[in-house]
């Protein structure tokens, strides 16, 4: 979005400043569109960006201005373009009989008055990307326009050579001010448990950690906050919330209910298993509380998800293979 203000001070004028007339919409969309090939994806850069151009002095054209300060601007912003992008406008002068034209580059308000063109042309190194053409004359035949195209080159890389000596690639890091925003994605048939019933388990992820969370029907998860820790933190037991869990992973879980028969570990927040008493360790175990307690942490693999999405669980088998993979003292 990119908002172009044109008082009348900047040319000289005393009005009432009102709503952005045909100026101000027409340079502004010519800007805006001429930046728009430089920008990443919304899949690259989720942010929202808004560009104000103010033009406080008008003697030229303003539009190009605009683009070449955007790019500037978006650059020291940190927003990942492809690269500058600069603008330049071409007039012409013609006799009265039409034979002798001389064009010129760059044209300030006389010339734009007294000459029968004004072509702007933006774009980056590798080409153009907004045109804009004000002419007088009847027409242009495709030579003139070859040329008109290879003179504000010629000036558009002047420009971006000024422009690279500034700021040749954008900030690596967007202002401290910025929200901090992670994207990911998940099961789509996971959304149900990360948002859980009445909202309660989204909710109460959002007040520990204090941030924004956006989920879409495709699975795409945007957590949003002013903190890079809690944004990550919070991702992160989303991630692991939904997670597919595997036969074969390990987890180190928490003990969140005992029973005679075995116990119950949350293996992520919303993601429970049962350790079974005979798997609790190896040999015969009388007390389920002799091996583990409400609380405790409990390494655990995963032997069974049924059909029903029921986790079974072994700290027995965990053990054993844990201790497979530790180093042998020497004898």
């Amino acid at each position: 979005m990119l908002h172009y203000n044109f008082p009348p001070f900047c040319v000289g004028e005393a009005r009432r400043i009102t709503g952005p007339g045909r100026r101000e919409i027409g340079h502004g969309a010519l800007a805006e569109r001429s930046l728009l090939g430089i920008l990443p994806s919304p899949e690259e850069f989720m942010y929202t960006i808004r560009l104000v151009s103010d033009i406080t002095e008008s003697n030229g054209s303003s539009s190009m201005a605009s683009v070449c300060g955007g790019s500037l601007a978006l650059m020291d912003a940190g927003v990942p373009v492809s690269g500058h992008c600069a603008g330049v406008s071409v007039g012409r002068f013609t006799d009265a009989s039409g034979q002798k034209e001389v064009y010129v580059t760059d044209i300030i308000g006389e010339e734009d008055f007294f000459g029968d063109m004004d072509f702007k042309v933006a774009g980056t190194r590798e080409g153009v990307t907004g045109v804009q053409l004000d002419l007088k004359a009847r027409g242009l035949n495709l030579e003139q326009i070859e040329r008109i195209f290879a003179q504000a080159r010629r000036g558009r890389e002047k420009i971006l050579d000024i422009m690279e000596k500034a700021i040749a690639s954008p900030r690596k890091e967007l202002s401290k001010y910025a929200p901090k925003l992670r994207s990911f994605k998940i099961d789509p048939d996971k959304i149900g448990k990360l948002i859980g019933p009445g909202g309660k388990m989204i909710n109460a992820l959002q007040d520990r950690y204090g941030v924004k969370i956006d989920v879409e029907e495709d699975g795409t998860v945007v957590v949003s906050g002013s903190d890079l820790a809690k944004v990550e933190a919070c991702s992160a037991e989303i991630e692991a919330m939904c997670a597919e869990v595997k036969i074969g992973a390990l987890y180190r879980g928490k003990v969140v209910g005992v029973k005679d028969f075995g116990v119950f570990v949350e293996l992520a927040p919303g993601t429970d298993g049962m350790c079974h008493i005979s798997e609790l360790a190896e040999g015969y175990v009388e007390k389920v509380s002799d091996v583990a307690k409400v609380g405790d942490e409990l390494l655990v693999k995963v032997i069974n998800v049924d059909d029903q999405g029921r986790i079974k669980l072994s700290h027995r088998q965990a053990l054993a293979e844990t201790a497979e993979h530790e180093p042998r003292a020497n004898a």
